[in-house]
């Protein structure tokens, strides 16, 4: 069973495929709402849930928001130009937005001779080209290129250590999450956000909806990671975050990005949040059907660091090859999680014959929040300690209990049994989490130990003789409500 979750971007290339990639193994699908209008993204998300039901699976929606991406404007023509090292080139906010050529160009970002003094770094587009800031003078910030390239419209600016201040909701964004709102989108991602301040008024946005989406912070500002007390502040205030290495990377440096992503996804586990490691991941395939021993090792380090899910962006938007990078991507997460299995087999028969294989995934001691939190925490201290647990077993209303289970990183199945499709959506995020539809409704109460085994049983899950951890409520759809734990064997 694979633990580690696919997240694949939509676009020209995968709109046609969406079935083929949801039996590839996908079980996110983002929505990129830099690019499109809202009747192509509608169509988008009917055809995502139309094909999960046809094929009885559980595929989360993740819209993710433009966020304030400060760009460059426009050129006549030709719409691009050629900088060379040395040469001057102006950023003037002043320009008409067609008006730009080998020597100036305008942007959409009007504070930014405001923000940027002399030495500060600027990189355009996706980090090929840099420059240097010479001075500001009103409306232009006059540079020197440092690094040049091929300059095309429209391409993003970063400041080399962040620091420019651009809110993180935009006119557009506040009518674009309005719209994931009433498409009911499972997650929504918020770009660039500077603080746990713009999580909260995305969240009361999102409640004045009436919605119930979860709210994705996508970390992608220099001052944000290097601030541990805001980084921690930011991740609690939302559902889940997003290492997103493409912005990332240019504000603090790629040579900075292993640590930072290992940072971003330790803090994660720690406040129970969910993390997804993004951008350039097999970015190789957008052209050719395999990917690079570099991608295959970038995406193993990724499961092995315990990422929740995994992003694929061009590859499956506009990439040649779709389904074989999806493929591809299953193969490389199957190979990384035995790794993990092997690992930790190896270290348990070097302490004991006697002990469980997976007494190594116990949970690590930290202090329990609530009930539901203790409740998994138990649940995983057991199934790592006793011979024979083959699966655990949640029966959930909110889905709360199986993601803090899935915390544990456990290599044993969680399975998540409620009668709630778009509670069942966003736990096909959670590391190890698989979602079943079990209608326990129409259950007598006393019977429904028996039912979960069966179900089991007839899924191959568990054998006679195996054992079994399920958690539950005393009390029908009542959630925050699991207080009970039962230890149930397969006759």
């Amino acid at each position: 069973m694979r633990s580690t979750k696919i997240v694949a971007t939509l676009g020209p290339a995968s709109d046609p495929i969406i079935e083929s990639l949801i039996t590839a193994g996908v079980n996110l699908f983002r929505i990129n709402f830099s690019h499109g209008d809202h009747r192509e993204h509608a169509e988008r998300i009917e055809q995502v849930r139309k094909f999960a039901d046809q094929h009885a699976k559980h595929v989360a929606v993740l819209a993710d928001l433009q966020g304030p991406k400060i760009r460059i404007s426009g050129f006549g023509s030709p719409a691009q130009v050629e900088l060379r090292a040395n040469q001057a080139f102006t950023i003037d906010s002043a320009l008409s937005p067609n008006a730009g050529d080998a020597e100036k160009v305008g942007t959409s970002y009007k504070n930014l001779s405001k923000e940027l003094r002399a030495g500060d770094r600027i990189v355009l587009g996706d980090g090929l080209i840099e420059l240097s800031v010479q001075r500001c003078e009103g409306s232009k910030t006059i540079c020197r290129v440092v690094l040049g390239g091929l300059l095309r419209a429209n391409q993003g600016i970063n400041k080399r250590g962040g620091g420019l201040s651009a809110p993180a909701l935009t006119a557009k964004d506040e009518t674009d999450l309005a719209f994931a709102c009433e498409n009911k989108a499972d997650y929504i991602a918020v770009s660039f956000p500077r603080s746990a301040a713009d999580m909260h008024k995305a969240r009361t946005l999102i409640n004045n909806q009436g919605a119930n989406c979860s709210l994705i912070a996508k970390l992608e500002r220099a001052e944000l990671v290097a601030n541990e007390a805001e980084l921690t502040e930011l991740i609690l205030a939302s559902d889940a975050v997003m290492v997103a290495r493409g912005d990332l990377g240019i504000e603090i440096g790629d040579a900075a990005l292993m640590g930072v992503q290992k940072n971003i996804i330790k803090q994660a586990q720690r406040h129970n949040r969910c993390v997804i490691t993004a951008t350039q991941m097999m970015e190789s395939m957008i052209h050719n059907p395999r990917p690079t021993r570099a991608e295959v090792m970038d995406v193993a380090n990724a499961v092995l660091d315990g990422s929740d899910a995994v992003m694929l962006s061009g590859e499956t938007a506009v990439g040649e090859y779709p389904v074989e990078c999806v493929n591809s991507m299953v193969e490389v997460i199957n190979g990384a999680e035995a790794t993990i299995q092997a690992q930790s087999q190896a270290q348990s028969q070097a302490q004991s014959r006697a002990q469980s294989q997976t007494q190594s995934f116990r949970p690590q001691r930290r202090t329990i929040r609530d009930v539901d939190d203790a409740m998994a925490t138990a649940a995983m201290s057991i199934a790592g300690d006793l011979e024979g647990v083959r699966a655990v077993a949640c029966l959930t209303s909110s889905g709360n209990t199986p993601k803090l289970m899935s915390r544990s990183r456990s290599p044993l199945p969680i399975y998540a049994l409620a009668n709630n499709p778009e509670a069942l959506a966003k736990v096909a995020l959670y590391r190890g989490v698989h979602p079943v539809l079990f209608d326990a409704d129409h259950i007598p109460f006393d019977k429904i130990n028996e039912e979960v085994v069966a179900w089991l049983q007839r899924d191959g899950v568990v054998s006679p003789g195996d054992r079994i951890i399920m958690s539950k409520g005393d009390h029908r759809d009542a959630q925050g409500g699991t207080n009970t734990l039962k230890l149930l064997e397969v006759k």
